[in-house]
């Protein structure tokens, strides 16, 4: 059963093993020398505010070249789709096929019963979606590090931006990969098993992918682990007065910043400032000088509701936690649906 498993995946598997090793091969050309640029940067001797300086002009530096916003975005895009398409190519046709060719009534005829045929090529054919995934993501992050570390020292761009909790980093980072591979993989298999036609299989899964990817970031993950809520001043939440949110909290550095506003001293919501405050009156602040002390002195404050940086691996084990669960219901949803289907 597994040399037949084998003969009918093997052009996918060696697609998939071509891919990668092209992916490599990029990353592989390009990372030391990115790598190099770091090292040379003035990251590695900075201190205090001095390194967000330091890592906004590096960043800077190589969003004006060429190659490394390219590459920066194609891996990106790829550990993003990667899931979907072994979904799409590898899921939905492993039983569909056998319907649409009717070649499952041969093969369920035989001495293998139903049961043993679909763990074995579930296990073997998901097993490979989550390692070409995960080598994907693997060797993403190691070309992607020193950014990384940029950003992380408060350098941003227009193209890198972004901390480990962004919706895009976070799904292409860590262990997330493997749920989603997992889960889009079962899901492309139990609609081909559901429809028996592998075209509107693919379809519904593509469909319902997408949705699962959008709803997680959006509705779902704010919500995996009670978030932290604060209170701080003006100054120190480094506020964009143009939405009046906190773009940083004070003492946690890397936090996840889920919603945050202006309040006034009776703790209600404000949606405007004082234009006194601001610059707009005669008793504005000075030019150059912070808005904060004369905000504070009305009472403002900045409610910050956030995850802190310590809860990113236990959120990549619940999101992947969650997705292998729903794998395996989508998994034994195929060998009921398969039990009762007659030859």
């Amino acid at each position: 059963m597994i040399w037949l498993t084998w003969r009918q995946f093997r052009v996918q598997a060696l697609t998939a093993a071509a891919a990668l090793a092209a992916f490599a091969i990029l990353l592989a050309v390009t990372g030391p020398h990115l790598a190099g640029r770091y090292t040379a940067s003035a990251i590695t001797g900075c201190h205090g505010f001095g390194c967000q300086s330091a890592a906004n002009t590096f960043l800077s530096q190589l969003q004006a070249t060429s190659a490394y916003p390219v590459v920066y975005l194609v891996g990106l895009a790829l550990i993003l789709v990667a899931p979907a398409i072994t979904g799409l190519f590898w899921g939905a046709p492993l039983i569909a096929r056998e319907f649409e060719s009717r070649t499952f009534a041969l093969v369920w005829n035989q001495s293998i019963t139903r049961a043993r045929w679909l763990v074995v090529k579930l296990t073997l054919t998901g097993l490979a979606a989550m390692a070409v995934t995960e080598a994907f993501s693997l060797a993403y992050a190691w070309w992607a590090d020193p950014i990384r570390k940029a950003i992380d020292l408060g350098g941003s761009t227009s193209l890198f931006s972004g901390g480990r909790f962004s919706s895009l980093i976070f799904a292409t980072h860590g262990i997330t990969p493997l749920g989603y591979a997992a889960f889009a993989f079962t899901l492309g298999t139990a609609a081909g098993a559901l429809i028996r036609r592998t075209v509107p299989a693919m379809a519904v899964t593509l469909v319902i992918f997408a949705a699962a990817q959008l709803a997680m970031p959006l509705w779902v993950r704010p919500h995996l682990i009670p978030p932290d809520r604060t209170i701080v001043t003006i100054d120190s939440a480094q506020l964009d007065f143009g939405n009046l949110t906190a773009t940083a909290v004070p003492g946690r550095p890397g936090a996840w910043i889920l919603s945050s506003g202006a309040i006034n001293a009776a703790g209600q919501t404000v949606t405007a400032l004082p234009d006194a405050c601001l610059g707009a009156g005669s008793l504005g602040p000075k030019l150059g000088a912070s808005p904060g002390p004369c905000l504070e002195s009305h009472g403002f404050r900045e409610a910050i509701t956030y995850e802190p940086a310590n809860r990113y691996w236990p959120l990549q084990w619940i999101e992947t936690g969650i997705f292998l669960t729903l794998a395996l219901a989508l998994a034994g949803f195929c060998s009921w649906r398969l039990g009762r289907r007659r030859t």
